[in-house]
């Protein structure tokens, strides 16, 4: 079996892989504190919720934006899984064309998850992810990756005005009946809702234009469905694309070797 780790600042999706199927994932907390041991009984924990072996994993690629953690977890896949993981590094590897004036500053997740669409979905494709920041990536026709537009994460924007508004409760992200909020709560989830609606199709709008395409997109993250339920502009919702992503780069890593 293959497993891919995909670690984001908030969160941290693991995946595991029998041939080419997506047998069993999980999503947690990333925690910069914990040591490799901690580590490891927690995965320990995750695999026999799921009824496997650590001994089943044969292969490991991570990707990551949390650069103090990949020692860490080299260490962990090490002394607990017997492999030692592959990094997917942006700038080194050889699957996706990055167009970008400096490649190797893309985060490792945007081109896994770039990689995940273009494979499943198809060129042209947007991206749109939905995590801690809201990241919207343009892949061109011919499969490269040509740049991106990165906002505030939509739960970073809601924590940043309760913060700082000592009334503003905290809501729930469902969208109200109507736009115009008869009460705080109400307005609340129609500006945090239809506010980010409107900022996605917006972005998404600029980039089909300056790629001279109605290129499809592709929402995936932990919100994803909060924002695809809302708009017109969404054409499917993949919340795996960063695993699929791996699987694919250390598939073709191997087949050069």
């Amino acid at each position: 079996m293959f497993l891919a780790i995909d670690v984001g600042n908030t969160e941290t999706k693991l995946g595991c892989f029998e041939g080419d199927q997506l047998v069993s994932n999980w999503r947690v907390t990333t925690e910069g504190r914990r040591t490799a041991d901690e580590y490891g009984v927690f995965f320990t924990q995750l695999f026999a919720t799921a009824s496997l072996e650590l001994s089943s994993i044969e292969a490991i690629a991570i990707s990551s934006v949390v650069p103090p953690l990949d020692h860490t977890l080299r260490n962990v896949c090490e002394k607990f899984f017997r492999e030692t993981p592959v990094f997917l590094e942006p700038g080194k590897q050889t699957l996706m064309p990055i167009r970008t004036d400096r490649p190797a500053e893309v985060g490792a997740d945007l081109v896994a998850g770039a990689i995940g669409a273009r494979a499943r979905h198809g060129t042209p494709v947007i991206v749109a992810s939905f995590g801690t920041a809201s990241v919207f990536i343009a892949i061109s026709a011919g499969g490269e990756f040509l740049g991106a537009a990165i906002a505030p994460g939509i739960n970073i924007s809601i924590d940043a005005l309760v913060g700082r508004t000592a009334k503003l409760p905290q809501v729930a992200l469902d969208a109200p009946e109507h736009a115009i909020g008869r009460n705080t709560v109400e307005a609340l989830r129609s500006g945090f809702i239809y506010g980010f609606v409107g900022q996605s199709e917006a972005i998404v709008a600029r980039m089909r234009a300056e790629l001279g395409v109605d290129a499809r997109v592709i929402a995936t993250g932990g919100l994803a469905e909060v924002i695809a339920r809302h708009s017109a502009i969404v054409d499917a919702v993949d919340p795996h694309l960063n695993l699929y992503g791996l699987k694919l780069f250390y598939d073709t890593l191997t087949s050069q070797r």
